[in-house]
């Protein structure tokens, strides 16, 4: 009923042409750009480049609001199947087990099943890889992990931030939405999310969002103080910008080791319990250890994808299962990746969220033998020996260019 309210609403015309404007005001752009490199007049130059410049700021103020009109539909979407249905609560239902991947138990034969179907386009298949579903019995959903799912999305600011980026609205915007319309058709709320929230998280964001950008402020400066040194000549100037690649190596270095760290303990968990953790992104992480059975591949049906899904008995989840090279990745999830599915398994890693939930394994204990995954150690040590060349070969640029 979701699809057809995109049919019925036009909505792949309706996007579409909505997605013209964008293309048109990159294609000015372009055009100019090309105009503005041949044209030997300095004045006719000068207007055409503040005009490209005026085309690409409004082709990416367009391309965002195309995003927010998409978003605008799939809530219109929702509304039609709700219509028509009269069901809101089996609208809501549907999308938290394909969007939180909160399960309840195994099938009547006692496996774990995955689905191998994509989600149809009911949120955006780039946030959330294929969206493997566990099996599901008629014992309904329980709330309370629906509240704990919806906090991040609720309260951490990086979620907003997604969002913008994103075809669809955050799931727990949608549940909202189709709460408010149980009680026309005779249905208790579906969910009521009435937590208070317990701090402001703006202070994580902007803390986070520091560390993240701070190696590409580095090198920006050096791009900056390097041009400009070299143009009037001053070397002093210029050999401070040989620094600040140093700076931008060490705290890409920090970054990593502020992501990915070992100060806490890999406590024993479950997915629901990391589900409703709040302070955790794509550079806060939590170490943590799970128990559970690999239910299905990251991406269903790809020979290619190493990943996999956990499933505890609390909800599923996926894990970015990653070597060294990646070529024993490819060799893995060709060759003996299947070896593994429906095993129990114990997994120790860091849990993230960008916006799809996920752990990053570190080590990974099935059949009794310990896989242990060394590419963070080694990503580490190159990033020093990524350092100490650097260092040694800017001198000799700086000493022979002094020289």
């Amino acid at each position: 009923a979701h699809e057809l309210g995109h049919a019925v609403h036009y909505d792949m015309l309706f996007m579409t042409v909505a997605q013209i404007v964008p293309l048109i005001l990159y294609y000015v752009y372009d055009m100019l750009i090309d105009t503005d490199t041949s044209s030997d007049n300095n004045n006719s130059s000068s207007y055409t480049l503040i005009i490209a410049i005026i085309a690409y700021v409004l082709y990416i103020v367009s391309e965002y609001i195309v995003l927010w009109l998409s978003r605008q539909r799939e809530f219109y979407a929702d509304d039609f199947s709700i219509a028509t249905t009269k069901n809101p609560t089996s609208l809501g239902n549907a999308l938290v087990k394909i969007g939180y991947g909160l399960t309840m138990s195994t099938t009547k034969e006692g496996k774990y099943s995955a689905s191998k179907q994509n989600a149809l386009g009911i949120f955006d298949s780039k946030a959330s890889k294929s969206l493997v579903v566990g099996s599901y019995t008629d014992q309904g959903i329980n709330k309370l992990h629906i509240q704990n799912a919806m906090k991040w999305e609720m309260w951490n600011v990086w979620a907003i931030w997604y969002e913008l980026q994103s075809t669809h609205p955050l799931i727990s915007k949608r549940l909202k939405n189709i709460t408010e319309q149980c009680a026309n058709y005779q249905q208790t709320e579906f969910i009521n999310f009435n937590l208070q929230k317990p701090e402001s998280y703006v202070d994580d964001f902007f803390k986070e969002l520091l560390i993240l950008l701070l190696p590409f402020i580095c090198i920006l400066i050096a791009i900056v103080l390097g041009v400009f040194g070299f143009a009037i000549g001053n070397t002093i100037l210029f050999g401070i910008a040989l620094v600040f690649p140093v700076f931008a190596l060490l705290s890409g270095l920090y970054c990593y080791c502020y992501t990915y760290h070992t100060k806490d303990e890999f406590t024993k968990t479950t997915i629901c319990n990391l589900l409703g953790e709040v302070k955790v992104s794509g550079v806060t992480s939590i170490p943590c250890t799970l128990e559970g059975t690999l239910i299905g591949k990251g991406d269903p049906g790809c020979m290619f994808d190493e990943d996999y899904v956990l499933k505890d008995d609390t909800g599923i989840i996926f894990l970015d299962y990653n070597r060294v090279l990646q070529i024993n990745n490819l060799l893995f999830a060709i060759f003996k990746s299947k070896e593994y599915l429906n095993k129990k398994v114990t997994i120790k890693g860091w849990y993230m969220r960008k916006p799809v939930p996920y752990v990053a394994v570190l080590d990974m204990t099935i059949d009794n033998q310990l896989k242990h995954f060394n590419r963070y150690a080694v990503t580490k040590i190159l990033f020093v020996v990524l350092t100490v060349l650097y260092i040694l070969a800017a001198s000799f640029l700086f000493f022979g260019l002094g020289g």
